[in-house]
């Protein structure tokens, strides 16, 4: 008689009903996907509705926390006038909110290929279709951020623009999950530092507010997700998403400083693009954005092999 050959360990996961990782069981997707869709019912905006758009811009104000500024503590910045300042993180914020945008569009397409194949009647499938209604939402309160501010829209490099193309029509499951995370939690912790902040424009903190509550459900799902794939998926496929999510997280950095802030603002570019890659100031303000996120990947094994130095040159990790 004859014995059956034992399982490997990642066939048991993906046979076994609940499946496990280093952070414990993993829950149920129809389940968290029902409860993020009660949360949904109850803590959704309408932006136009929501804030007041028609208020006048208030005198004194910031349009993001001078701590955030790029520029902060370095020795341009303590040469600049207060003014200069804060017309700064004017143009910051809507570099910021320009960089949103071209996220959440991303996004919104990553999530229309993860369900596609997908049973339309699911919770799962019908909590994906809530967020891109978020995600709608947010994009348009983003750009009529940037024209009440009066600073341009900031669109990232031209080069990075037609990356994304590549990156939304070859992206797999685990890495379209591990993009979707870098691009939500690094800028929903600046803004959770935003909101609360009395010297901050009272309409930039009721959009950073309503991004925050909605945002924070659009996380748990991208999480319960990845972790789900980076169990189940192919190993081809995992270390594939540990290489691009470098690649991403080296892209992300770059883009989140938009050089042409400086130049209109009347400040020389190239002097303060060196001055904020030698501040240990913003590079703390990096890495502390991204711990939460790091740490998580690091407990699931994103960060394994090569893929970690490219998340160490990118700035994020440290």
């Amino acid at each position: 008689m004859t014995t059956a050959p034992a399982r490997t360990s990642r066939e048991s996961l993906m046979n076994d009903p609940v499946l496990q990782d280093a952070l414990g069981p993993l829950k149920d997707r129809e389940q968290t996907a029902k409860r993020l869709l009660e949360s949904s019912a109850k803590h959704s905006f309408d932006p136009d509705t929501e804030l007041d758009w028609d208020a006048p811009i208030e005198e004194g104000k910031w349009f993001w926390p001078p701590e955030l500024v790029s520029l902060y503590d370095t020795p341009m910045w303590r040469r600049m006038s207060e003014e200069q300042r804060m017309d700064l993180a004017r143009h910051e914020a809507a570099a910021l909110a320009s960089l949103g945008i071209w996220f959440e569009i991303i996004l919104m397409q990553l999530l229309v290929r993860h369900i596609y194949d997908k049973s339309v009647v699911s919770d799962h499938v019908r909590y994906a279709l809530t967020e891109i209604a978020d995600e709608c939402r947010h994009s348009k309160m983003f750009a009529r951020l940037i024209k009440k501010g009066g600073a341009p829209a900031y669109p990232v490099p031209r080069v990075y623009h037609n990356m994304a193309r590549v990156l939304k029509t070859a992206s797999t499951t685990p890495g379209s999950f591990a993009a979707t995370l870098l691009g939500e939690e690094i800028l929903d912790w600046m803004q959770r530092l935003t909101f609360p902040d009395e010297r901050v424009q009272t309409l930039v903190r009721g959009v950073t507010r309503i991004h925050v509550i909605e945002e924070s459900r659009h996380v748990r799902y991208a999480r319960e997700e990845l972790r789900r794939q980076m169990v189940t998926a192919p190993r081809w496929e995992r270390q594939f998403t540990r290489l691009t999510s470098g690649h991403s997280a080296r892209v992300f950095s770059v883009c989140f400083v938009n050089p042409q802030v400086y130049e209109n603002v009347g400040l020389d570019r190239r002097e303060a693009l060196v001055q904020v890659k030698a501040s240990g100031h913003r590079r703390e303000v990096m890495q502390s954005g991204a711990r939460k996120l790091t740490d998580f990947l690091d407990d699931i094994g994103v960060l394994n092999g090569p893929g970690r130095a490219l998340w160490r040159s990118s700035g994020l990790l440290a």
